[in-house]
């Protein structure tokens, strides 16, 4: 059991949040260390998504109560929209993840996550247990509760239909049931949930922010910590900001505010009246106390005690060693020597925390810091690394490194090292003042990328297991400091200057030898015309060698590819490959595959970077090959000027489908000669996301009258503002939205389902995600609506494609979700958007029938 719980703590040291640049050092963070040693609290939030934590209660709890603190998340966030970047589904799950994790390191608390994929918006928690199978989910929740073994659980969501979201409903009514069963060894067996064993929750809250007359207890998360120098809501606001794509900046503000919780659940003696309770630990023993029984348990609030005195007198070198001798009996405390199952779960959980936090401690104390480098950020597969590890001793006393360990990572491999694998003879003695310097070459088989991506999704579940875990490489030290030995987790990373924002941190990161990535999988084909275009493919070099590589490629029947040249791909460079396509396709989809060949290995895949400036970098893979849907398209003769938009990759499709489109910059429309263009595309929520397209709609508006077509993509309320549209709209709260993908569709007419193509029953078919959303409830009726559709049991709505005349212009609006069907190569929704680009107010209405 004492070899679990050092696993345990080895994990939990690599996992542990990483420290920031604006984060607390030095004194300030070792006094929060060693004042959270006495805590032997813990509690789990459970959400939906990434930002429906409650980062003000995560923040009070974690770093002004020290208790150990985390947040489940079911999802990743995969179904949202993104304000920074286009990224959607996987890509951006990836970014979601990340932000999380980054409002951890900012807030101090743990991240665990369950396997659910976030298909979007679903209206009711029986749709969502459609595509979550519940007895699945509910066991990933109830393992993340046996790993982590809460004392309290607060739900983040009623579990009603007052939550509106049904993915937020689920998350609640899953928290309650992890809560209930999390302690039943014959529901939940351990083999089920990764071999933890069961565990049962005290207390279960839910919370009321948003009803304080429904709470049964409240905090003042505003409360100013004075070795802070903030306050944990100014804490919080800054966890929250990390948000960036779901544009959740917020302010980090000061005074007194409030958080609720509602007690819905107690397995304790707390009062009766929930309204009675001063904390939300009332009736539980929150001391080590509750271990007396357990030998060598009550060592340790003394040692606590003690030091807290040797920091509070500031005594770098006796607060070591008690650190250390604190962080050895806490790993003693093994678990086989309680007296039942659940104290010994609580003393597994609560002795490695306190070890780790120890340990922690001591190191800080002890004035070391390590780095471990690589020279460059990537390596390829197969490739050996070489980890260069210093140890700076910035302390008063001599140190020693006496061992350490390769990576924790199945992917990686130790390959020699200069130090002895295991051992306690010191290997390299550290005077104060002095660096001390070794190496450690790794291995890796298989490119690195999100674990959880690492396997196919079974349906809306990924495969790969739950909880928390990270995809950072990292070694281990064992330093002898303070009389005794501590483990010290060490990130390899690739350290840069960058001119303007400093020092840089990237995770390193194994990438195939050859990489080779298409710029689109998804394009489009018109039947019965000829097919002349070039496909872009980038290689890079995963190597720190020359490499010739050789080009191959398969296509359908009725298209042939030029052949290409090899290609000498220079050391870690990259070149760009341009394939001739000629031929025409049949209607239907058809796949394009290119292979790269170097050194007798075959690439198929190739990776795509997610770099933004408040996240982890990552690499995300995707096979080179290139789905073409050949659709039986009419394509009209318009010049088209496109604004782009937020998530919006609606632009390249139009290009391949042949329309005449070219980018429009927003800043220059009150300029620009917008005579030349028939038409003008506004993309997604580009009024929200451009400062400049507010400032210019006028223009656009004029252009309109002056006899423009302007087709505008959905907004959300900035589009009921006055002067916004032509004409007013009104937008319901919550918004309407068809969410059903197969929902019925009514065709009403008009000119826009009729030329140039002929919009049918099968144009619906195979939409992903949603049909739309942010639908107008209310419109001016000098909009004419052209289609009717509602999720099922829902009221009618007409408003998710409206035309209007408006001067001697058209005017189009349209909340169809366009930029998730045009990249998803849904041929209804390019015929009826190539149908928008030429609409026409004035034209005399129609039906329009199946063709």
């Amino acid at each position: 059991m004492r070899r679990s719980l050092i696993a345990a703590l080895i994990v939990a040291l690599i996992t542990a949040p990483r420290v920031l640049p604006g984060q607390e050092r030095g004194a300030t963070a070792l006094r929060e260390l060693t004042d959270a040693l006495p805590n032997t609290m813990r509690v789990l939030l459970i959400g939906a998504h990434p930002d429906d934590e409650d980062t003000q209660l995560i923040a009070w709890l974690s770093r002004g109560r020290h208790v150990e603190t985390a947040y489940l998340s079911l999802t990743r966030g995969d179904g949202g929209q993104n304000l920074i970047g286009n990224e959607l589904g996987e890509a951006l799950g990836v970014i979601r993840t990340e932000e999380l994790l980054a409002a951890r390191r900012v807030d101090g608390a743990k991240q665990f996550f369950a396997r659910a994929y976030d298909f979007g918006f679903s209206k009711s928690a029986e749709e969502a247990f459609a595509h979550w199978p519940h007895d699945t989910l509910l066991a990933d929740v109830v393992t993340v509760v046996r790993q982590f073994r809460p004392h309290v659980i607060v739900a983040v969501f009623s579990g009603t239909p007052r939550d509106g979201h049904g993915q937020h409903q689920v998350s609640g009514i899953v928290a309650r049931e992890a809560y209930d069963l999390a302690g039943d060894a014959t529901k939940f067996p351990a083999r089920r949930t990764a071999g933890a064993p069961p565990w049962q929750p005290l207390k279960f809250y839910r919370a009321a922010r948003f009803n304080p007359d429904g709470s049964t207890l409240r905090f003042n998360v505003g409360e100013y910590s004075p070795l802070l120098g903030r306050s944990y809501a100014e804490i919080a606001g800054e966890s929250r900001s990390q948000h960036k794509s779901q544009a959740f900046g917020a302010l980090q503000r000061k005074g007194v505010i409030w958080d609720y919780v509602r007690r819905e659940a107690t397995r304790v003696m707390a009062p009766a009246d929930p309204r009675a309770e001063r904390s939300m630990f009332d009736g539980i023993d929150t001391t080590w106390g509750r271990f007396a029984r357990i030998d060598g348990a009550g060592e340790i609030p003394p040692l606590i005690d003690s030091v807290q005195a040797a920091v509070r007198r500031e005594d770098p070198r006796l607060t070591t060693q008690l650190l250390v001798r604190l962080g050895r009996r806490a790993k003693r405390l093994a678990p086989i020597q309680a007296s039942s199952q659940e104290e010994g779960s609580d003393l597994f959980a609560t002795a490695g925390s306190l070890a780790r936090r120890a340990e922690q401690a001591a190191v800080l104390a002890a004035g070391i810091a390590i780095e471990a480098t690589v020279e460059r950020e990537v390596f390829a597969a197969g490739d050996t690394v070489r980890v260069s590890v210093a140890v700076f001793n910035r302390g008063i006393d001599t140190i020693a490194v006496v061992g350490g360990r390769g990576p924790q990572s199945p992917n990686f491999r130790p390959v020699d090292s200069d130090m002895p694998h295991e051992g306690r003879a010191p290997f390299l003695r550290i005077l104060p003042d002095s660096v001390g310097r070794y190496l450690i070459r790794i291995s890796a088989e298989r490119p690195t990328l999100p674990f959880w991506l690492d396997a196919p999704r079974s349906g809306d579940m990924f495969a790969r297991a739950t909880g928390q875990q990270d995809t950072t490489v990292g070694l281990f030290a064992a330093l002898r400091l303070g009389g005794g030995v501590v483990t010290v987790a060490l990130p390899v990373v690739y350290r840069y200057a960058d001119p303007v924002r400093g020092e840089i941190q990237h995770p390193v990161a194994v990438v195939p030898a050859v990489s080779v990535a298409l710029e689109h999988a998804i394009g489009y084909a018109r039947v019965g015309a000829p097919i002349d275009r070039v496909v872009r493919a980038e290689l890079r070099s995963g190597r720190n060698a020359e490499q010739r590589v050789a080009v191959r490629v398969r296509t359908p029947a009725g298209v042939t590819a030029a052949p290409v040249a090899d290609v000498v791909l220079p050391p870690l460079g990259r070149r760009t490959v341009d394939i001739a396509l000629r031929g025409q396709l049949a209607e239907g989809t058809h796949q394009i595959e290119v292979v790269a060949e170097a050194n007798g290995q075959q690439f198929r895949s190739g990776y795509t970077e997610i770099d933004y400036e408040h996240i982890r970098p990552n690499r995300i893979y995707r096979d080179a090959t290139l789905t073409i849907r050949s659709v039986a398209v009419s394509v009209p003769q318009v010049a088209v000027g496109y604004v782009q938009g937020v998530s919006d990759n609606v632009l390249p499709s139009l290009r391949e489908l042949g329309v005449n489109v070219v980018a429009i910059d927003p800043a220059t429309l009150g300029s620009a000669d917008l005579s030349r263009f028939g038409t003008i595309v506004v993309g997604p929520r580009a009024y929200e996301s451009s400062d400049a397209l507010v400032a210019n709609n006028a223009r656009l508006l004029d252009y309109v009258r002056d006899g423009g077509r302007l087709v505008v993509q959905y907004g959300q309320y900035e589009m009921t503002q006055p002067g916004m549209m032509p004409y007013p709209i009104t937008i319901a709260r919550p918004h309407d939205r068809v969410t059903d993908e197969n929902a019925p569709v009514s065709m009403i007419g008009g000119q826009v389902l009729a030329a140039p193509n002929r919009i049918g029953a099968k144009d619906w078919e195979g939409w992903v995600q949603e049909r739309s959303l942010y639908m107008p409830r209310g419109f001016d009726p000098r909009y004419v609506p052209s289609l009717e559709m509602h999720d099922p049991g829902e009221p009618e709505n007409r408003g998710a494609l409206l035309v209007a005349r408006y001067g001697e212009g058209t005017y189009v609006y349209t909340t169809l979700a366009i930029f998730r069907q045009l990249p998803a190569g849904v041929p209804g929704a390019a015929r009826l958007f190539l149908n928008m680009l030429v609409a026409d107010a004035n034209a005399p209405a129609t039906t329009s029938t199946t063709p």
